[in-house]
């Protein structure tokens, strides 16, 4: 299997013929990757490796489905991230600890006088009052570090859409911040 070929090449010239080959090569490219996202998402490696391998098998039983509206990547991190999501909402917790750990910062470099571990709480405390979807967006952004557009090929968004709900997102939890601290 020709591996300088792009994702959507491969699939194209071998899905039909070599299926197995074809899903390996991917499998292989992107096994890592799509871990590591779970295991963000989850904080459990037993979860990300549970939740990893039923990605693979839902991309898999899909992969004929694939019409290349965006890049095979972008096609299963979205499989990837609305599956875990999904998990998570069935009884799951999500904790997104960069995007805490981002809005800690943003909070302390606000208000000196707040401790580390007041602002921790703080950070924490407030994102659990945001829907699983806020947290996500915020989860995607700064800890992903995905660009907007990304988030909104994801979520099938405009990208001012996801701009406007970062930033609710974003004021949400600082109006929560002037609150606390009044």
């Amino acid at each position: 299997m020709n591996t300088l070929l792009t994702d959507e090449e491969m699939i194209r010239q071998y899905l039909g013929s070599h299926p197995q080959k074809c899903f390996e090569t991917l499998y292989g490219r992107y096994v890592n990757k799509v871990y590591r996202r779970c295991l963000s998402m989850t904080k459990s490696t037993e979860q990300a490796e549970d939740f990893t391998h039923d990605i693979f098998l839902k991309a898999f039983t899909k992969l004929n489905a694939f019409q290349e509206r965006s890049t095979f990547s972008t096609w299963l991190y979205s499989i990837a991230f609305n599956h875990c999501a999904d998990q998570i909402r069935v009884g799951k917790r999500f904790v997104a600890s960069s995007a805490e750990e981002s809005l800690r910062h943003d909070i302390a470099d606000e208000q000196e006088s707040v401790s580390h571990e007041e602002a921790v709480v703080f950070v924490k405390q407030a994102m659990a009052t945001l829907s699983a979807t806020e947290q996500a967006l915020l989860q995607l952004k700064y800890e992903q570090d995905m660009s907007i557009d990304e988030i909104a090929r994801i979520y099938q968004l405009t990208p001012s859409a996801v701009k406007m709900r970062l930033k609710r997102s974003r004021d949400k939890i600082y109006q929560l911040y002037q609150r606390q601290s009044a």
